[in-house]
């Protein structure tokens, strides 16, 4: 028994939405060997990346209403004042924005950056431009929340990329959520732009390597106590 805790807490969980598309690479591996058999190998190749771009790890999240956690695995890819999209009704002030930037190879379940609770969703469709670049933000297809927080209300925008062509939400408005806790999915590519109001100072640098849920991003003044984490 103590065999098969090992290798079950060894092997990443898959996210249940890339089931069907795991089952399709590996029918399609089947069919390819059955005309040709080295296909099937190639097939397999595919289908075991596949599995590995749908995984869902866990992750530790720092407790501490004060710490904004990265929502995405990937790459710090702007760090900028700038006003934040029309549809979040957050203002027109410039407000600190923090752009997470995942490839094909990045784990793409999203997660909330702070405890709060969720005041509104909004999706915009749009274009599919390369989600790296700053002009992604106004022109790609995306869906932006706002969470309400100790700290004032804090937007959250994910963002379709080159390749990505579905955005996944699970939240609904007037839900609690917590820091780290998993609220969407992009497919194949794409962004995570978090909008911070004053009193907010980044604690990364951009090209830095983010993990969603345990990275601390931005961080508000406050006077520290322990900070604990909690496991997801």
């Amino acid at each position: 028994m103590s065999l098969f805790n090992t290798v079950r807490k060894t092997i990443v969980p898959v996210h249940k939405e890339g089931y069907p598309f795991v089952a399709a690479f590996f029918v399609a591996s089947l069919i390819l060997g059955w005309i040709f058999k080295p296909l099937f190998w190639i097939g397999m190749i595919f289908t075991l990346w596949c599995a590995y771009f749908f995984r869902d790890p866990e992750r530790v999240t720092p407790q501490d209403d004060d710490l904004v956690i990265s929502p995405a695995d990937g790459k710090v890819s702007a760090i900028q004042m700038v006003t934040p999209p029309a549809e979040l009704d957050l203002g027109s002030e410039p407000m600190l924005r923090i752009s997470v930037f995942m490839n094909v190879f990045n784990c793409h379940v999203n997660r909330a950056p702070m405890r709060g609770r969720i005041v509104s969703i909004n999706y915009r469709s749009g274009s599919f431009v390369n989600a790296e670049l700053d002009k992604a933000s106004e022109d790609n297809e995306r869906n932006g929340l706002v969470i309400e927080t100790r700290h004032g209300q804090i937007g959250v925008v994910q963002i379709a990329g080159l390749v990505a062509r579905r955005i996944l939400c699970w939240a609904n408005p007037n839900e609690p959520v917590d820091a780290g806790e998993r609220f969407g999915l992009i497919r194949f590519g794409s962004r995570l732009d978090v909008f911070l109001p004053a009193g907010a100072a980044p604690r990364v640098s951009l090209g830095q390597v983010a993990i969603a849920g345990e990275t601390v991003i931005a961080e508000f003044a406050s006077t520290k106590g322990p900070i604990i984490s909690r496991r997801s």
